[in-house]
């Protein structure tokens, strides 16, 4: 049954994929941020390497869970009696040589090669130190007999009905995104470099149609690798033949070579699997992510801890979900400035990113930084009346010029709908019993289209709507510009 689950969850993965290509719906993929990817893949690589446990300790009785509380209770509970010590030093010594192997492929490029070729090394020497010890008859757990040949066909093995299809349909749709997710940033990785470019939609289709056809042919979920991409790239493969070489090898290996596997450890396979997933912890980018913005890193972690602590579609409904939640955030509180003069210039800049900026008396002006919709359209006309009031505040106590004009610099606003024009009118309305005028500084043409159509210029006042800031200070203050 995991077999076949496994199989079908490929199915539906590839069925995802295609889907999104097809009707390319590639954007979706954009809700899974960068920083939900990395706390992911972190958690996955953890989950992974913690099931590794069972064949790295010679553990024979192992929870099925894959949350970490589940994991360490199973690994501890048979600390006394289910360790075996000769399958820990062959896991922890190939283990190390992996690490090592990886570490210095990674400083060198001219050892390269060495990170790939160092797990056949260790499944070798292992499969060989095990046969001539005997290591086996002392509980070292072997791999036994695999059947030779290429895989069967599973087309009668996925659930199409039954109760595990809708647990299949949901890990593939899961593993499907993630899948496209690493495929593509991969794949834009590797166009870049080679300077070439990489069409999303037909990356999906080719995906979707591999996991499918994999699917009916005993394989799990694929996507793309970058080591053995960075492999390729390095050997200096220029096209696809490379993966028909090594297709063409690893079918003689399944063919002719099965038997020499017989007695590889478990432990060796646990180590391989485990030296591969500690990779995906990306420590770097999770500082970087820090660095940048505090709200990332809630999505990465939450994406993190979910899938560590309760299950893998968990931890992609937390990232996913934080990411929507920021997206509402942004949209719902776009970010508006108080604008200033840049001595000797007719520049005006945000005050707090120029302290040098001044502001002119007897006028406030104010830029907004996003589409004015209806999600957002009462926010700015509250923050910008909270503005006006602070000011007017400001004034009374230094006793300056009382505030005759509010400028709003609308060029960072791509549209406007009605609810936005309406919040305009009634910031009108509002300004008109403060006896302040409105002024409208290089609205774009959608903006002034839809003034115009909602007739919304003719109550602001065509000689109120200007061409800069500088233009709209000038008309209504020549006094005040002249002296900043």
């Amino acid at each position: 049954e995991y077999r076949r689950l496994a199989f079908t969850a490929a199915f539906f993965a590839g069925i995802t994929q295609v889907t999104l290509g097809f009707f390319r719906l590639g954007f979706l993929i954009g809700f899974l941020s960068h920083a939900a990817i990395v706390g992911f893949m972190g958690g996955a690589a953890i989950t992974i390497a913690l099931q590794q446990l069972k064949g790295f300790l010679g553990i024979k009785k192992f929870t099925k869970k894959t949350d970490i509380v589940s994991v360490m209770h199973s690994v501890f509970a048979s600390a006394h009696h289910g360790w075996n010590w000769q399958t820990i030093v062959i896991g922890v010594s190939f283990l190390s040589f992996l690490l090592v192997a990886k570490y210095i492929g990674k400083k060198n490029k001219k050892f390269f090669w060495l990170p790939a070729i160092g797990p056949l090394i260790s499944v070798i020497l292992s499969t060989f130190f095990v046969y001539i010890t005997r290591a086996d008859k002392q509980g070292v757990q072997i791999v036994k007999h695999i059947d030779q040949g290429i895989n069967p066909s599973s087309v009668d093995q996925i659930f199409f009905n039954g109760g595990y299809l809708l647990k299949g349909v949901r890990i593939g749709i899961v593993a499907g995104m993630v899948a496209l997710t690493e495929a593509i940033a991969i794949g834009r990785t590797f166009a870049a470099m080679k300077d070439y470019q990489l069409d999303g939609n037909k990356e999906m289709v080719a995906l979707g149609t591999m996991n499918i056809v994999g699917s009916m042919a005993s394989c799990y979920v694929a996507t793309g690798s970058f080591s053995r991409s960075a492999v390729n790239y390095m050997a200096g493969c220029q096209t696809a033949v490379s993966n028909i070489v090594m297709a063409f090898v690893v079918f003689l290996t399944l063919k002719f070579l099965t038997p020499l596997f017989k007695y590889t450890p478990n432990a060796i396979l646990a180590a391989i699997i485990i030296s591969a997933v500690i990779g995906l912890i990306d420590f770097d980018a999770a500082y970087l992510i820090w660095k940048i913005d505090k709200f990332d890193l809630v999505a990465c972690m939450g994406a993190f801890f979910g899938v560590v602590f309760v299950s893998v579609e968990i931890g992609l409904l937390i990232a996913v979900s934080i990411s929507f939640a920021k997206i509402l955030l942004q949209v719902t509180r776009p970010r508006t400035a108080i604008l200033g003069n840049l001595p000797r210039t007719t520049v005006y800049r945000n005050i707090l990113q120029y302290p040098e900026a001044a502001k002119v008396p007897g006028v406030l002006i104010v830029r907004v930084d996003s589409a004015i919709y209806f999600s957002n359209s009462n926010y700015i006309k509250e923050r910008i009346l909270r503005w006006l009031i602070d000011e007017e505040e400001l004034v009374n106590k230094s006793g300056q010029t009382k505030i005759q004009f509010l400028i709003v610099e609308l060029s960072p606003v791509t549209d406007i709908d009605t609810s936005g024009i309406h919040a305009m009118e009634e910031l009108l309305r509002s300004l008109q019993k403060r006896e302040i005028q409105l002024i409208l500084a290089n609205p774009g043409p959608a903006v002034i289209d839809k003034l115009h159509a909602s007739g919304s210029a003719q109550l602001i006042g065509e000689d109120k709507i200007f061409l800069t800031v500088a233009d709209a200070v000038a008309s209504c203050c020549p006094k005040s510009v002249g002296e900043v």
